[in-house]
């Protein structure tokens, strides 16, 4: 072959193959190599000077919309989204609900994944409110699960397991304070991502994460 016709092949195959690489690199992106970092103390485990225990979501049991009891053990191996909320929310909790209902749409079909929503007000946030709340939201029950339970338990477990604001507070449009904040938790009960539920870009970044969630065994995980 002539030098002319190596070089007309060598055009040809660049044409045929940058596209191919392009679109990789924008799928797979820099981030898709990096795990999201653990959140929260960390102690070393008795009679080790190296290994390292992580904090995680404490045991809860709660029940959700569809009146079923539930607790940690259903998202034991699983990656879920936890936010916190009240049905008659008239600020942050519609926007919130928003977002959600964005993963839901991106991840419904991962039998791995789901999404968890504690109301800060279950005197009011009833099994019957929170099935029609729901449904309001357009949520997939074997997804998306709304809980309520006693108001100590709730509250404790978004102070020490989320680290998240839920309480009472007459000065609060609605009469409640809570996060607005989703978190994201990996399949050892650990949180690898904390993301504004109100924000787009934050929602995305959340997805990005979950994208690498998924592929956790390729990526090393890093201490926050």
């Amino acid at each position: 072959m002539s030098n002319k016709g190596m070089k007309k092949g060598v055009i040809l195959f660049a044409i045929l193959l940058l596209p191919t690489i392009f679109f990789f690199i924008l799928h797979s992106g820099v981030n898709n190599f990096n795990a999201p970092p653990i959140y929260g103390p960390k102690v070393l485990a008795e009679g080790s000077t190296i290994d390292t225990i992580y904090h995680t979501i404490p045991y809860f049991e709660f029940t959700n919309h569809l009146g079923e009891k539930i607790s940690q053990k259903d998202y034991e191996g699983k990656i879920y989204v936890a936010d916190f909320f009240f049905a008659t929310c008239p600020t942050i909790c519609p926007k919130m609900a928003t977002h959600m209902l964005e993963l839901q749409k991106h991840f419904h079909d991962r039998h791995d994944f789901k999404l968890l929503s504690h109301t800060i007000n279950p005197d009011h946030d009833t099994v019957a409110v929170l099935y029609e709340y729901s449904k309001r939201v357009h949520a997939i029950d074997s997804v998306w699960s709304f809980v309520t339970g006693p108001k100590e338990k709730i509250y404790q477990v978004a102070a020490k397991g989320y680290f998240a604001n839920a309480m009472k507070d007459l000065d609060a449009e609605g009469g409640f304070l809570h996060s607005t904040n989703f978190f994201l938790i990996d399949k050892l009960g650990r949180i690898r991502g904390i993301f504004d539920g109100t924000s787009t870009t934050d929602v995305q970044d959340c997805m990005d994460a979950i994208e690498i969630l998924f592929r956790e065994e390729y990526a090393p995980l890093k201490d926050k």
